[in-house]
């Protein structure tokens, strides 16, 4: 299908080559040829958008310099990757054991809750981690965390008046599967 379409999209997108009298009346007229990032660009179906502005471009030190090895700390090594690994694979059995059992117990509701909490809390800050460099937006990447606690913070009390105050997340997802 394809290759039965390639011919039609190229005599559409891609201008005819240049013959003899149009390189003539070209020259004679004086305009510019079309480069070929106008001929690529008929093929692009969007344009490129950068997200964030680039970062400063400074050099630190020569080539020659070794790369920096940031100090050990168990909380940021193996540890933490299992504690997130753990989170993660205890959501699962507190997702499925109020819907399996029938019951409503407020305590697994909480726990559910808070695991939830944290795990989602984590996941962002990794995403911040990874996609804001402390090296190039240091204070942008310092209020992207503080906000993030924040939110966190105001989920964690959304989610107590909710658990405290009405049904609870396991009943409310309950009345929602079943409306």
């Amino acid at each position: 299908m394809a290759s039965a379409l390639r011919p039609t999209l190229l005599r559409h997108t891609a201008p005819a080559a240049p013959t003899r009298r149009a390189i003539t009346t070209t020259l004679r007229s004086k305009q510019p040829m079309p480069s070929a990032v106008a001929k690529a660009a008929a093929f692009h179906a969007s344009s490129r958008r950068r997200l964030l502005p680039p970062g400063p471009q400074v050099i630190h030190g020569s080539v020659n310099d070794p790369a920096p090895v940031p100090s050990p700390s168990p909380t940021h090594g193996s540890y933490h990757w299992t504690f997130e690994r753990t989170i993660a694979a205890g959501l699962i059995p507190l997702t499925i054991t109020p819907f399996a059992a029938g019951s409503l117990n407020p305590a697994t509701d909480a726990l559910l809750c808070g695991l939830m909490l944290v795990h989602s809390h984590m996941g962002f800050q990794s995403i911040l981690i990874d996609y804001v460099p402390n090296s190039r937006y240091p204070k942008s990447r310092k209020g992207l965390m503080w906000g993030l606690n924040a939110v966190t913070v105001l989920v964690g009390i959304g989610l107590y008046e909710f658990e405290t105050n009405d049904v609870g997340v396991t009943e409310a997802i309950k009345r929602v599967w079943k409306a």
